[in-house]
């Protein structure tokens, strides 16, 4: 496909990439000259920049920037990998929060006895039943829950904060360990959740279902998990074909017109059957 906009704004925030592999015919196919100087095709953008490139090296040892599909994905990643990394951070701090509560649960017992019977007036005129409360059942429960029950609930809190921590730094990190971690971890939680809505909807409730639902098939799914639509190897062949040596050239407009519809042909190849991307000119 020619050049987008996402890699344009990508390298407009990040900057250009630019590599001189040491093989002579790659370097040539991505060197031009100007009456300004050298310039050297972007790996991400495939736009021209003037000036000595970035790097250098072996073609192997190229920094192989996402592109195409794979740069959508990412963004995706990204976002799921900010929602685990808040997720994570508010268990960590009610984990806090239940330990401060254990060290305050007498004198927040006494607080409560006596607060319940000047409420109780006010509640039966708005014809509220504090007896048969869920609300205070559950605070009820809460304060005369013991030592050791409250210990086990922090360290449940710590543990799975620190699996979602852990989660969003290798979503970040697009590390595909990662993505099964999520889907495996993200699907196992999901019966409690339904559990949770038959006993209350809130929108709390829903919000976090809908968004695990979606990571779970889009991983599941995008990410060709498990085996799921050729599993890893065809993933590897579509990123190869969105962010290879061969895509660079690809991303140029001129080049793509002149082999359009040779370059439409092997795009739909890739997605459909994963074989390895070839340059038709070759």
């Amino acid at each position: 496909m020619p050049v987008r906009n996402r890699e344009l704004r990508v390298c407009g925030r990040r900057g250009h990439l630019t590599y001189a592999p040491t093989e002579p015919d790659l370097a040539a196919r991505l060197r031009g000259e100007t009456a300004l100087g050298e310039s050297w095709r972007c790996l991400r953008c495939g736009d021209w920049v003037l000036g000595a490139p970035q790097a250098g090296g072996p073609a192997d040892q190229a920094p192989v920037p996402a592109r195409g599909k794979a740069l959508r994905q990412l963004t995706i990643l990204r976002v799921l990998a900010v929602e685990r990394v808040f997720r994570g951070l508010v268990l960590i701090a009610a984990s806090y929060g239940v330990y401060r509560f254990e060290s305050a649960q007498k004198a927040l017992q006494g607080s409560f006895g006596r607060l319940v019977p000047a409420l109780r007036p006010l509640a039966n005129q708005f014809g509220v039943d504090l007896d048969h409360s869920a609300l205070l059942s559950g605070a009820t429960k809460a304060l005369h829950a013991r030592a050791g029950t409250l210990n086990l609930v922090a360290l449940g809190l710590v543990a799975y904060g620190v699996l979602e921590l852990v989660e969003g730094v290798g979503l970040w990190l697009a590390k595909r360990w990662a993505e099964y971690l999520t889907v495996i971890a993200t699907a196992a939680f999901l019966p409690y959740e339904v559990s949770e809505l038959l006993k209350s909807v809130t929108v709390t409730k829903l919000a976090a279902f809908a968004i695990n639902v979606l990571a779970v098939v889009y991983l599941l799914l995008a990410k060709r998990l498990f085996g799921l639509r050729g599993g890893a190897a065809h993933e590897r062949a579509v990123r190869e074909y969105d962010s290879g040596w061969a895509a660079v050239e690809r991303l140029s407009p001129e080049v793509f017109a002149s082999n359009a519809s040779e370059y439409r042909e092997e795009f739909h190849e890739v997605r459909e059957h994963g074989q390895p991307a070839r340059d038709p000119r070759d």
